[in-house]
């Protein structure tokens, strides 16, 4: 599975050349285009427990699209938000945060894991979604991506918005940013610590930051007398 990313890292395209019968999973509403030759089903990923759940706990959606080779092939895909493109060799476990799942080999399991109550409280939600297995993963952001490798035992604090992924090997924690006025008041809320050996993805942008600058920017209607 052949791929090149056009744009980056504004408006990044990915691009995937797929051999005869050889086929990949994406997001429903991620194609933009694809060559002759190429089938499409669509369909529950996990069965019809696994996508609810998916949908309903990791913001994802309900039906995936697998796009299949006849022949040699293309396929192209984006994310909604203008932002990057990565692509990662999953051979263990990845956590991604949802929205910044794009595709992946379907020899990959994807689930939503369990975050525990700490991350009730962060913007992310209390799951998040888990590749396992061995195979290509293809993950987006809102915003540049940028990745930050922690050694054993370091720790390293992201803002829950710019989270994109992390490493099944990384572990984290949902903390406030430090006393009570600067959790009220600082703009940054909660903040996952995270804890090598591992990597971290993260996301030059927040979705978060910029729906709160945006909202008080939308003219609101007024009740006539």
């Amino acid at each position: 599975m052949e791929h090149r990313i056009d744009y980056r890292p504004s408006f990044a395209l990915l691009h995937v050349d797929l051999d005869q019968s050889e086929s990949l999973r994406a997001e429903s509403g991620a194609m933009v285009s694809h060559s002759d030759g190429i089938d499409i089903e669509t369909g529950a990923a996990g069965g019809l427990l696994g996508s609810l759940k998916r949908s309903v706990l990791g913001g994802e959606s309900f039906f995936q699209n697998t796009f299949t080779a006849t022949k040699p092939g293309e396929v192209s895909l984006a994310p909604p938000l203008p932002g990057d493109i990565i692509h990662e060799r999953v051979d263990d476990r990845l956590l991604v945060q949802s929205g910044s799942y794009l595709a992946s080999d379907p020899a990959l399991e994807l689930d939503t894991a369990f975050g525990g109550a700490r991350t009730f409280f962060g913007s992310e939600g209390l799951f998040l979604l888990e590749l396992a297995g061995s195979g290509s993963a293809f993950l987006s952001s809102y915003g540049a991506i940028h990745e930050v490798d922690l050694d054993e035992g370091e720790d390293y604090v992201v803002d829950t918005g710019h989270i994109v992924a992390f490493d099944g090997s990384t572990s984290f924690d949902v903390t406030r940013v430090g006393g009570l006025r600067s959790t009220l008041f600082s703009g940054e809320g909660l903040v996952c610590r995270f804890t090598g050996p591992g990597r971290v993805w993260l996301q030059s942008r927040s979705q978060d930051a910029f729906l709160s600058w945006l909202i008080p920017q939308l003219p609101t209607s007024q009740n006539s007398g």
